[in-house]
């Protein structure tokens, strides 16, 4: 006589995290807002935008501006500028979808750029420069041209405090519209993030006024330029910055060099034999009186 078989279990379905076998107190929820809002500090914003598609609930707590400004702070690598005028989604897209200033302006002379990072304006003043020697000094108050001319470097005053958005940008030669003319210009270009959701930037009534420019006319080994924060020229960060030797290419290497910290940037490219530099300073304000709230520093080989 054969065994008997015995009895097969019924297929039953997957229980849920929710079901009675857990404490009457220990309820689990897979939509517990806490919880994803904890996990979206790990995500970039495509992984955001992603989520959010799926489904509603989704959608209502990663478009949360909190979870923006987190990411935003976190991918810039700067703290907290308290208030700002627009939603951090925005500015989180404005910041990171390959957006530039030369997009809306001299498009047709732009070859090339590269993102540098952020930094913070906490006071309203500006050291520009193209000399970094260290000891920093604050000139004499005269006119751009004169200080450009003696020293090498200009302030600028009512800039727009919080976070900037620094690129080096690669374009034609300005001054003329030969296809054949092969000349190029670097240019640091820093600008306040809230830039380009500004209407007056939108609108093309916000334009770049020259500081001042001069030649410097003789063999050059470099082409640098620098903005600071005057109110953290003694930090050692700004040390750091002036520490050439740490971040500048060799003498051969003619990639352009950038170095951020939290209150500066700065940018250098070694140069081939040349006949000299011509450097011009510029800045963008918000109207004929607003705050400065965009600034170039050019150079171009003579």
């Amino acid at each position: 006589m054969g065994k008997r078989l015995r009895k097969a279990r019924s297929m039953c379905c997957c229980v849920s995290p929710r079901s009675s076998h857990l404490a009457p107190h220990s309820i689990f929820s897979w939509y517990e807002e806490d919880v994803w809002t904890e996990i979206a500090k790990f995500l970039d914003g495509r992984s955001l935008v992603m989520l959010a598609a799926t489904c509603k609930w989704f959608s209502r707590i990663m478009m949360e501006d909190s979870v923006w400004k987190y990411a935003c702070l976190r991918d810039l690598q700067v703290p907290d500028p308290g208030k700002v005028a627009f939603k951090w989604t925005k500015l989180y897209a404005t910041a990171f979808d390959g957006s530039h200033t030369y997009m809306f302006r001299q498009q047709e002379k732009h070859i090339d750029w590269m993102r540098i990072g952020a930094f913070l304006f906490d006071s309203c003043a500006a050291l520009l420069t193209e000399n970094l020697v260290a000891p920093l000094r604050i000139p004499k108050q005269e006119t751009a041209d004169k200080m450009l001319q003696r020293y090498g470097c200009c302030m600028l005053n009512n800039i727009k405090t919080g976070i900037w958005i620094a690129d080096l940008q690669l374009v034609r030669c300005p001054v003329c519209d030969l296809d054949s003319c092969d000349g190029t210009m670097q240019t640091l270009d820093a600008r306040h993030i809230e830039l380009m959701l500004s209407e007056g930037y939108q609108d093309g009534s916000w334009d770049y006024d020259v500081l001042g420019s001069h030649d410097i006319k003789k063999q050059t080994d470099g082409a640098a330029g620098a903005i600071f924060d005057t109110k953290h020229l003694k930090d050692q960060s700004t040390s750091d910055i002036l520490d050439l030797k740490s971040w500048v290419g060799k003498r051969n290497d003619w990639q352009p060099k950038a170095m951020i910290t939290l209150h500066a940037v700065a940018v250098n490219t070694n140069l081939q034999e040349n006949e000299g530099l011509q450097i011009k300073y510029q800045a963008m304000k918000a109207g004929k009186d607003g705050e400065v709230v965009s600034i170039r520093i050019s150079q171009q080989l003579l």
